[in-house]
């Protein structure tokens, strides 16, 4: 008597080895397109839990295995971006909160991770915590950080050092000072999307909030890349979630997908990216071709893509219309963002 089902194409785990395989022989070995210039990629969504901090520091080791020169700001107290690079960021450690409260520079705090060559991390301590009341007070608060990185930036190349080619900046799950300092400091959003219901409800604030930041503070902004992520194949609801994702945002949202997967979860508490900790595993195999794919896009965006548009004429996904709701925090931005326009 036959007690299992044959392991057919049909069945979603012989799909997921297919997957697999498919991912292993096109990505091995293979270099990822430079930029032009340095990408600037804020990774946020106020929604907790959707695989932010996960998805920043996965594909920044991805694109910097990958030949790249990648940069990592910790923008969030909790300090897991910096935990998963394996940078330390002990209390009294040099971190960005020196650089946003006290104006030191990114070069006296970043540091290299010790697992990926060419990845840099300017940490995140437990200080962080109080940085948002102690920007309130201060001149040009939104834009602290731009001037920050802009200054190490150009810093590198005046020192005959390679450019770095790509920054992400890692946010709370809040929209305050902090995530303001993010978009600003930022030309494009990743947004990472939970393939559940309340994570759409959430993406509509966020969007909201991308406006007024577009209108007040940084012109340039616009959202470039969507990523489903924790997406579970089994279930009728992570495949109706995707859906209406992609049927919303069918230019910015990746091909790929990141699945639930166990070994993304572990991989944090070795102080580790998945793309060190399992290399081979599902898990990092779909945030190394999320990364070519976003390196790819990037690429092809130079021509005349969306990064390049005026901040009259915004790349299709923040203007479309998605399910409303009425938040609090968007507004927060909203009150905090004009007074500064003319410090910039």
């Amino acid at each position: 008597m036959q007690s299992l089902p044959d392991a057919d194409e049909d069945t979603p785990l012989m799909a997921q080895i297919q997957e697999d395989a498919r991912r292993r022989i096109e990505l091995r070995g293979r270099k990822f397109p430079r930029p032009a210039s340095t990408r600037v990629i804020t990774v946020a969504n106020q929604k907790g839990g959707v695989g932010k901090t996960t998805t920043t520091v996965n594909l920044a080791a991805a694109l910097a295995q990958a030949g790249l020169n990648v940069l990592v700001l910790d923008n969030d107290p909790q300090g897991n971006a910096s935990t998963a690079l394996g940078v330390d960021h002990r209390a009294g450690t040099p971190s960005i909160y020196e650089v946003l409260v006290d104006g030191a520079a990114i070069a006296d705090a970043v540091q290299e991770s010790p697992d990926v060559p060419n990845l840099w991390c300017l940490p995140a301590t437990i200080d962080l915590s109080g940085a948002e009341i102690e920007l309130v007070s201060m001149v040009a608060r939104e834009t602290r950080l731009r001037s920050a990185l802009d200054t190490y930036l150009a810093g590198r190349i005046a020192a005959g050092q390679e450019p770095i080619d790509y920054v992400f900046v890692d946010c709370p799950p809040s929209l305050g000072l902090l995530t303001v300092n993010a978009f600003a400091v930022a030309r494009e959003v990743l947004i990472p999307i939970q393939c559940e219901y309340y994570a759409l409800e959430g993406l509509s604030q966020l969007l909201k909030t991308i406006q007024l930041i577009q209108s007040h503070v940084n012109p340039l902004l616009h959202v470039s890349t969507l990523l489903l992520t924790m997406y579970d194949a089994r279930t009728n609801l992570a495949q109706q979630v995707a859906q209406e994702v992609r049927d919303h945002f069918p230019e910015t949202t990746l091909r790929t997908t990141v699945p639930r997967s166990v070994r993304i979860s572990e991989a944090p508490s070795y102080g580790q990216t998945v793309m060190t900790y399992d290399p081979g595993s599902t898990g990092a195999l779909a945030y190394l071709e999320a990364a070519r794919e976003l390196a790819e896009r990037g690429a092809r965006d130079v021509a005349g893509g969306p990064a390049a548009t005026p901040s009259g004429d915004r790349p299709r996904p923040v203007a479309m219309s998605v399910p409303q709701s009425d938040g609090g925090r968007g507004d927060f931005a909203a009150a905090e963002a004009p007074q500064h326009q003319e410090e910039q």
